[in-house]
């Protein structure tokens, strides 16, 4: 069962404020996900962003709108009770709260006309929380990214794609400097060993690379032959990065022998160019904000 989207909490949650006590909201979180039969996993599910789990973030955002709807009020920090408002509501029996309901008050037209800056549209049945579509609309925008890296790389010359390794592996802090992990990558061509970078600025230990310009799909006996190479080495460890994809097999085949051989394929690599800052440059960037409550002195 997946997590119900933020308007399905709305009801329920006026529903527990209805004895009139104060409540919290992670007893609220609680409640509501033993009354959906919500399991660990659905609990632990995040954001794309992994900051806040999902139905958290739903469950916060549905008390928010009821608050600014003046169904009930904060009482501190994380806690609420009913309204007066609330108990009307509540006395009339609906079936249903959700945003269309909720724009018969005011204040709560009011707040979507800030939040819209423009005339107050149809709510959406399956509206996102504000943090899901700021981040599905990043997670857009990230992937279309990542798709025009790799078609850039793949059409770039073999020495650039040995470039970007170098780059890449010395961002994410292996090889030293950039002079001592240029030396040593692409160099070597030694059974399949493209080239030896250290593991740490110390150069404690080493990390045998294949990198690689593939179209098709990189299967078991490539992987095979660059884990024959380390043993001819008598090394345990090992990168071997193409632009195209691995098979399954491959990916079993790596994952049962005791060497550590880690596959970066085409999309990993066009994932880490973004996180590490290689090839990309930041257009625009926006801090999300929220009240600081331990200024306030809420308890």
């Amino acid at each position: 069962m997946s997590v119900p989207e933020f308007q399905k909490f709305m009801l329920p949650l006026v529903e527990i404020a209805k004895d009139g006590d104060e409540h919290s909201l992670s007893e609220a979180i609680e409640t509501l996900a033993t009354q959906y039969g919500l399991n660990d996993e659905d609990r632990k599910e995040l954001l794309p962003s992994g900051r806040q789990a999902r139905l958290d973030n739903r469950v916060g955002w549905a008390l928010t709108h009821l608050r600014k709807a003046g169904l009930l009020e904060r009482t501190g920090r994380g806690r609420f009770h009913i309204t007066d408002r609330g108990r009307q509501v509540l006395s009339n029996r609906p079936r249903e709260i959700n945003m269309h309901f909720l724009l018969q008050f005011p204040e709560f037209v009011e707040f979507r006309r800030r939040q819209n800056d423009e005339a107050i549209e149809e709510p959406a049945a399956d509206e996102k929380t504000p943090e899901e579509i700021l981040e599905s609309t990043y997670q857009s925008l990230r992937n279309n990214l990542a798709q025009e890296l790799l078609e850039r790389v793949k059409k770039a010359p073999a020495k650039f794609f040995e470039n970007l390794v170098v780059d890449l592996l010395v961002t994410m802090g292996y090889g030293g400097s950039r002079k001592d992990a240029g030396q040593v990558v692409g160099q070597s061509g030694d059974g399949g060993i493209d080239g030896i970078i250290k593991e740490d600025k110390l150069g404690l230990d080493v990390v045998y690379i294949q990198a690689k310009k593939w179209d098709s799909t990189v299967g078991r006996p490539i992987v095979q032959g660059f884990a024959g190479a380390l043993m001819g080495k008598k090394a345990n460890k090992g990168v071997l990065l193409t632009t195209s994809q691995f098979s399954q097999d491959a990916k079993n085949y790596a994952e049962s022998i005791g060497q550590k051989i880690v596959l970066i394929d085409g999309e990993q690599l066009a994932q880490f160019m973004i996180d590490y800052g290689i090839g990309v440059t930041v257009q625009q960037s926006y801090a999300v904000k929220r009240v600081d409550l331990d200024y306030f002195g809420e308890e």
